[in-house]
């Protein structure tokens, strides 16, 4: 799919600000509000817009700690191991991976005590969980959710 430089602008205002008006998008890239809601209808049929949401600061809502695990799991089990994992409401996002883990997995949890919790009683519970390592940040530098153009 092609896309012009309005369609990009519009998604790069957008992703900055979701919550921008089709009127103040429109001053934004020089056309009508009317022009402006077509597009994006238009980029929300095609896909290229998923959702409009609201990213919150885990830190300021109680979970303090965040952590990123590489799990390898067994390959007749992983459909079933990463549904258990991604119906986890510890659990931010879950990925398949290529190279040394199977799976990659963000958790966000309230202290250190639920995290032990966590890999104890919901992670090494998990049957298919061959091997689980795990990294905790210390300071986040930077975080982005979704595709930046």
């Amino acid at each position: 799919m092609k896309y012009d430089e309005i369609d990009k602008k519009l998604l790069e205002e957008l992703a900055e600000d979701g919550r921008l008006s089709y009127v103040e998008l429109a001053e934004k890239v020089g056309l009508s509000r009317v022009a402006v809601k077509d597009r994006i209808k238009n980029l929300k049929d095609k896909g290229v817009i998923e959702k409009f949401t609201v990213v919150i600061n885990s830190e300021k809502f109680g979970k303090k700690v965040s952590a990123f695990f590489e799990v390898d799991v067994e390959p007749k089990q992983l459909q079933e191991v990463a549904q258990n994992l991604a119906d986890n409401p510890n659990v931010a996002s879950i990925y398949q991976m290529t190279g040394p883990s199977t799976l990659h997995m963000h958790v966000l949890v309230e202290d250190f005590q639920m995290l032990e919790v966590f890999i104890n009683t919901e992670l090494y519970a998990v049957s298919g969980i061959t091997r689980v390592e795990s990294s905790v940040i210390l300071k986040r530098f930077k975080s982005r959710t979704g595709y930046k153009l």
